[in-house]
């Protein structure tokens, strides 16, 4: 018995050239033209970018959807991330060093908010926002407006079973950004070093609980409809 049908693979972009200006999108043109015919004869299209902590969804999300805007087609952005729970909440519950988990999430939450991106109506969507300054989501942060054809959500957990299955049926494609462990790996302990952790706290860190999270999202890669290729 055959398994399942692999995934379409997009090849990434050239570096830049050091000192070069401007530097090139981090998406490819074919992808802002698949975004585009996706959502050619829909009211609304949501289109998922997923993949593992430190691989650049939210660079590639950003990249896309000013792109598809650009292009004439309104486009919003909402993240997974905006349904952390309260960084009060996790401190109670003594889960602050696993904050990235699958459970630190309201992952039902984020379903109702796809459930109503769905069906678009008369009427403005306001969805939260994480901020990384805060450690915290503002709520209402990110207005989607009714005539909104676009949708891109970014986020680690987009193909996961469990409560978070109801995501990708609600979702007309999910794209999988891909990068190499090294690179993925770096780019998390940089970040935790902005936020305060010395070198050794950002390691630690970056191979523990991400590490963990990783292998998570990993896991889920044979449900996306397109690997990307952003390293």
């Amino acid at each position: 018995m055959s398994g399942p049908t692999p995934p379409e693979r997009a090849q990434p972009r050239p570096s830049p050239v050091v000192g070069a200006r401007p530097a090139p999108s981090p998406v490819e043109p074919s992808l802002v033209e698949r975004a585009l015919r996706l959502c050619a004869g829909r009211p609304r299209t949501l289109l998922g970018i997923a993949g593992a902590p430190g691989a650049g969804k939210s660079t590639v999300a950003e990249a896309l959807t000013r792109e598809v805007a650009a292009a004439g087609v309104p486009t919003a952005l909402v993240g997974m991330d905006g349904f952390h729970l309260a960084h009060s909440e996790l401190e109670r519950r003594g889960m602050v060093e696993v904050k990235g988990a699958p459970e630190t999430f309201d992952a039902a939450g984020y379903v109702a908010l796809l459930r109503r991106l769905r069906s678009p109506g008369g009427h403005t969507v306001w969805a939260p926002e994480f901020r990384r300054e805060i450690e915290d989501a503002v709520a209402g942060a990110v207005p989607v407006g009714p005539d909104t054809a676009l949708v891109v959500t970014e986020g680690n957990y987009l193909l996961l079973d469990g409560p978070w299955r109801p995501v990708r049926d609600l979702l007309d494609e999910v794209w999988f950004v891909d990068v190499p462990d090294s690179v993925r790996r770096e780019r998390l302990a940089a970040r935790h070093r902005r936020h305060g952790r010395t070198d050794a706290q950002a390691w630690e860190r970056t191979l523990g609980s991400d590490e963990a999270n990783t292998r998570t999202v990993l896991a889920t890669r044979y449900r996306t409809d397109l690997v990307v290729d952003a390293g």
